[in-house]
């Protein structure tokens, strides 16, 4: 039966075909992310062709400005010639070979580089976000476990915190739609309170609300110590919180508490890495460096699947043995990929000869004029800023907003996909200022549209 049906497509051919034909097509075949598949008899797919710079084309010449970065992993825009150009020549060299046994330029390169940047030691890499934070925490626990205390094998998240929707990634978020339906799967562990400075008290600042959320952090740690292997968290913003923004000062207490109650601290940067932040990472404007560091999502600019944890060196040594059991045995098939490294050298290219930090700064000082006439609106409240993210919240909006603001955002020609009641922009750095400004006139379009739209939908967040 599968050798006829393959056949059958080989002779009727499955291209070109109409743009009705391919919506059709996909809901009958792809099982969507993050998607309520029968929504999507009354919120149509939106078909994709090809991209351009920081914009997405559809196959009628249909133009979204792509506002978050297709899930946060384009950093220079659809189709960076040099990204591109460096895949080209590695695939010309090895497309891909087993990294268990074997190695390749371009993953010890990427390695030493990353080190240098952040003063860590080996390079262990997956596939994807879910991964990276699924290695720190086997690493994490596997640590202690060689240092004969297999007891501190739990760890400590913090509220609103997402980290993955894999079991153990699950195991360290705190969303509801994405946790609860796998609550018998996924093992219970220790809930801090968020940095967030949205719930700070009146009269306190984002650095009070920090220290009042260490005093927690500290109060577990003491409590339970000698059960925890990390903390984890997501440095200064927490993306699907809300795009909660919190004040440096929370990592140095953070950083301080772990060391004194000797747990790991787990920094993932998996999207506030490579100048979300403002910083190429975000735990320098702490001046801290975690025990483990998670990085996937723009590592590649957005072309190529690839995650990484860099390791302390003592957490390295604590693995290097004689007896295979103490090993971390952990593994991808496409694992150190060398056309996924070969596009993450591109990046760390561009960032060093295009100045992006300094020119990134710039941006978002000009852009930040343009996006703060949102604020003025009536139901807008936190209008807030992080280096390259904006965010703002939208107070008391019909349910099913979030649907409704993308559905409106993509009539102004804009990719948009409000979490909750939080709209937020999350660009690629080469957006232009005139774009800057078109992102933010259609934004407040579709934010009136979506105020005053009576369609109801379910109020689920869409990240």
């Amino acid at each position: 039966m599968l050798e006829f049906k393959l056949d059958s497509q080989i002779e009727h051919g499955l291209a070109p075909f109409g743009q009705n034909d391919l919506l059709a097509r996909s809901r009958a075949a792809v099982w969507h992310p993050c998607t309520q598949m029968k929504r999507l008899e009354r919120l149509p797919l939106v078909p994709i062709e090809r991209g351009e710079g920081a914009w997405l084309i559809g196959p009628d010449g249909e133009r979204y400005l792509d506002a978050v970065s297709s899930w946060w992993v384009n950093l220079f825009g659809h189709g960076e010639p040099r990204i591109k150009n460096a895949i080209k020549q590695q695939l010309d060299k090895l497309e891909h070979v087993m990294l268990a046994g074997f190695t390749h330029r371009p993953v010890v390169e990427l390695s030493e580089r990353l080190g240098e940047l952040t003063g860590l030691g080996h390079a262990f890499y997956g596939s994807d976000g879910a991964s990276a934070t699924e290695i720190a925490l086997k690493m994490s626990a596997h640590y202690w476990k060689n240092q004969g205390r297999e007891n501190k094998n739990r760890f400590v998240y913090l509220a609103g915190s997402y980290h993955g929707e894999t079991i153990g990634a699950l195991s360290v978020t705190d969303v509801p739609v994405f946790r609860d339906a796998y609550s018998g799967l996924v093992r219970g562990n220790f809930i801090a309170p968020s940095p967030d400075w949205r719930l700070a008290h009146a009269n306190a600042d984002a650095r009070d609300m920090a220290e009042e959320a260490s005093v927690g952090l500290a109060a577990l740690l003491a409590a339970h110590h000698s059960d925890i292997a990390a903390v984890i968290l997501e440095p200064l913003v927490q993306g699907a919180a809300g795009m909660a923004m919190y004040h440096p000062h929370y990592l140095e207490r953070a950083r301080a508490l772990c060391d004194r109650y000797q747990v790991h601290l787990i920094a993932d940067e998996i999207a506030v890495g490579f100048g979300r932040t403002g910083s190429l990472f975000a735990c320098e404007q702490a001046n801290i460096k975690p025990d483990l560091l998670c990085l996937s999502k723009g590592i590649t600019g957005g072309f190529l699947p690839l995650a990484t944890v860099l390791s302390t060196d003592e957490i390295y040594d604590a693995f290097y043995d004689e007896e295979v059991g103490r090993g971390f045995l952990h593994s991808h098939s496409y694992t150190g990929n060398p056309l996924a490294c070969a596009a993450a050298l591109a990046v760390l290219d561009i960032f060093r000869d295009d100045h992006v930090i300094a020119a990134n700064a710039e941006r978002a000082a000009r852009w930040g004029e343009q996006f703060e006439v949102l604020a003025e609106h009536a139901q807008v409240k936190h209008f807030r800023n992080t280096g390259m993210i904006w965010a703002f919240d939208v107070v008391d909006a019909l349910p099913g907003f979030a649907q409704r603001m993308f559905s409106a955002a993509l009539q102004q020609g804009l990719l948009l996909r409000p979490i909750g009641n939080t709209v937020y922009f999350m660009p690629p750095y080469v957006m232009t200022d005139d774009e800057a400004a078109l992102l933010a006139r259609g934004a407040g379009e579709a934010l009136e549209q979506a105020l005053a739209g009576p369609e109801e939908w379910d109020d689920a967040p869409v990240a």
